[in-house]
């Protein structure tokens, strides 16, 4: 007896089925694969988010229990409070004096070391150990540089016959001496990132460049400098995010003195919640609502406007 040869519509839409089955165990066991990943985020990202945006809206007791549905009026305390807009002010200096100087010192010295020198790799290494130093170690260095009786920098200054500076005790300069240890954290791994996008960089488009009379200022400014866009704006966009969360060097070099000329916004949220056993969670949990608010502005600001500059090859 010969067999029953199925309709070709009847076949395709069972192979359509099977395939659809198929995909959907892959899907399944893809989400099982995703679960210890979704439970960290809940843990440590989601749950903490939503607690801090709750206890905005909260009172906070002696020992910084919620007391009670506030609404509104931990913001406005905030927005009225001038300390709010003194620690606003600080927090937008240090970012520009931190990121653009950083970007701007590891470009420089990324197109020198792109040179064919000698030594070019030790010099690598040197510029990029900044990389390797933790925030409390590198902290720790500046603190004993800038003391005021021992310090190198004084005794360089004191060498010159010029005064000796507080560097960080005296609130005209203690901004700017934070700034100085951040910007140096910051530069090796800026250096290695563009250091790497140079790396990246085709040698035929900077012959041809070379062919049609680019040189000098004119290859770096027409060539280069358009090719390492994705490198900079990724490090503007990094270095303004991790700008607005420092809190390691400000803690241990000044402890957001003196005077608060150094305290962020980063540093007012820690003193209104845990220093001096203050417990106000309910006041810092509005200003971590509001640099959460910032730093998504600033992000979707550089993403709408910036990278339209960016030449993405």
């Amino acid at each position: 007896m010969s067999a029953v040869s199925k309709p070709a519509g009847t076949t395709r839409k069972t192979a359509k089925t099977q395939l659809d089955r198929q995909t959907d165990r892959g899907s399944f066991k893809a989400l099982w694969y995703l679960v210890p990943a979704l439970v960290v985020f809940a843990a440590f990202l989601f749950y903490p988010l939503l607690r801090s945006v709750f206890l905005s809206f909260q009172g906070s007791d002696l020992f910084g229990r919620p007391s009670g549905f506030v609404g509104f009026d931990q913001y406005t305390r905030l927005f009225t409070d001038s300390g709010f807009w003194t620690v606003m002010w600080v927090t937008l200096a240090f970012t520009v004096m931190t990121v653009v100087p950083s970007i701007a010192l590891a470009l420089g010295l990324a197109l020198l070391l792109h040179q064919k020198i000698k030594a070019v790799r030790f010099f690598r290494t040197a510029f990029a150990l900044p990389f390797a130093y933790s925030v409390a170690t590198a902290s720790v260095i500046f603190g004993v540089m800038f003391n005021q009786a021992t310090g190198v920098l004084n005794g360089m200054l004191g060498f010159f016959g010029l005064d000796r500076v507080g560097w960080l005790t005296d609130p005209a300069w203690a901004l700017l001496s934070v700034s100085l240890a951040t910007v140096w954290m910051q530069l090796g791994y800026n250096l290695l990132v563009l250091s790497a996008g140079l790396g990246a960089v085709s040698e035929d488009v900077v012959e041809a460049a070379r062919l049609d009379g680019a040189h000098g200022w004119r290859m770096q400014r027409s060539i280069i400098m358009p090719l390492l866009t994705p490198q900079l704006f990724f490090l503007l966009v990094t270095g303004t995010i991790h700008a607005l969360q420092s809190f390691g060097q400000i803690h241990i070099l000044t402890k957001g003195g003196p005077q608060d000329s150094t305290t962020t916004l980063v540093y007012s949220i820690y003193e209104q919640a845990f220093a001096n056993n203050n417990s106000n969670f309910g006041y810092a949990s509005a200003q971590a609502v509001v640099l959460l608010i910032i730093v998504v502005a600033v992000s979707a600001i550089q993403f709408g406007v910036l990278e339209r500059k960016v030449f993405y090859r």
